[in-house]
């Protein structure tokens, strides 16, 4: 998955799962503040993102994720696309 791709899918995510206005989304928003994620939200995120992807997050990596940047980090990284 490249960068695009992961970005494109974790933007439809947020905006499907939890309503946020698309505008709200860039790669610096932090998840906890600007986009009002609660820590129970991102386990969800990250699971849908396995069912789209086929690919999960370690927990090392999900304590690491504080921006929409960061999860496509991770999912590039991954992949092996960092």
């Amino acid at each position: 998955m490249d960068r695009d791709a992961a970005y494109a899918l974790i933007s439809r995510l947020l905006v499907e799962l939890f309503e946020i206005a698309p505008e709200k989304i860039a790669p610096e928003a932090n998840l906890y503040q600007d986009l009002d994620i609660d820590s129970i939200d991102a386990v969800d995120l990250a699971l849908e993102f396995r069912k789209h992807t086929g690919r999960q997050l370690s927990p090392d990596e999900f304590k690491k994720i504080r921006t929409v940047g960061d999860i496509v980090d991770a999912a590039c990284a991954q992949a092996g696309n960092a």
